[in-house]
């Protein structure tokens, strides 16, 4: 056995390096940051439980992987899968009918993801990914995420999971088939990219301004929209637009206030909405922005994420200009 302190600080020392992407692995297995928040604490403990009798024989990043992943399966067992509104039902063509209600439904979470945090951490985490991913079994969806987002060789797999080679190789092929019938692959423009970033400003521009007419600018003919938390979504700009223009959607000018940030490795805006007398939070709305314009709106109506995103609850007035 290995003294106590010594045990803390190697522990610290050889574990904490992986606190992000295991993060960021127990989100794209639950769809939910709540819970892989919970699920990498209990990693932790685990590992720490049995670190003393930890010989070497894997590294310590694939021992971890090991015991998130299992953590992860054990708390999948019994439990839906995490939606997102077009996961539900087909799209509305009728943007003036009052949003659905879908009591009992586990939503999609976005997560926000650090630029300088390790490359393994950022790696297939946008949303259609993370969507896709909830429809796979779970021991399938393991399989997957270890093998082809995360690169860990089949062998390193089949011991993770308590599986042979042959069944590893047999679920990620099923896992690539179902994961081919429902998820299209497109070119997304990385959050930092300049068209990307442009076409932040001018949806942040579009709300914060009451400006339907920037909005129709900055979306694709295809565009979708979708607020998670109704079943009621809508494909094409010539829906979206008028769900939009709603005064109770997009307001007086002014009444919004937005700020940029990144979630799910795609360009996204903190949102505030003004009540009460001040600009209190609203929730974060994730875009797919493409080189043709933004594809998606996702909005997660949410206050609470605001700050799990680094951003306070309520924003302080703006300063006024001073006259010359």
């Amino acid at each position: 056995m290995l003294d106590v302190g010594t045990t803390e600080d190697g522990f610290a020392q050889l574990a904490e390096p992986f606190r992000a992407e295991l993060l960021a692995h127990c989100y794209r297995m639950l769809g939910s940051l709540d819970d892989a928040e919970d699920l990498v604490q209990e990693t932790y403990l685990r590992a720490w439980r049995s670190f003393g009798a930890f010989e070497g024989r894997a590294s310590v990043r694939t021992w971890l992987y090991r015991i998130a992943t299992n953590v992860c399966l054990t708390a999948l067992r019994g439990r839906g899968r995490r939606v997102l509104p077009s996961g539900l039902a087909p799209p509305s063509d009728d943007p003036a009918a009052p949003p659905g209600e879908a009591p009992g439904v586990a939503w999609l979470q976005p997560i926000p993801v650090d630029p300088a945090a390790a490359a393994e951490s950022r790696e297939g985490v946008r949303l259609a990914l993370i969507a896709s991913l909830q429809v796979l079994p779970p021991r399938q969806r393991a399989v997957l995420i270890l093998r082809d987002v995360l690169a860990f060789p089949a062998a390193e797999v089949a011991g993770m999971l308590g599986l042979t080679v042959a069944a590893v190789k047999s679920a990620l092929q099923r896992a690539r088939a179902s994961l081919a019938e429902v998820a299209a692959p497109e070119e997304l423009a990385e959050p930092s990219a300049p068209e990307a970033r442009a076409l932040l400003d001018q949806y942040m521009a579009a709300f914060e301004k009451s400006d339907v007419a920037l909005l129709e600018r900055a979306l694709r003919q295809d565009a979708a929209l979708e607020v998670v938390g109704s079943p009621t979504w809508f494909a094409g700009r010539r829906t979206c637009l008028p769900f939009l223009e709603s005064p109770a959607v997009i307001g007086e000018p002014g009444e919004w206030r937005m700020l940029p940030t990144t979630a799910n490795d795609q360009p996204a805006a903190v949102t505030y909405r003004f009540t009460d007398g001040a600009h209190r939070a609203y929730g974060v709305a994730v875009l797919t922005v493409t080189s043709t314009g933004i594809a998606k709106i996702t909005v997660f109506g949410e206050p609470s994420l605001v700050r799990r995103f680094g951003f306070p609850d309520v924003l302080p007035p703006r300063a006024r200009s001073s006259a010359h």
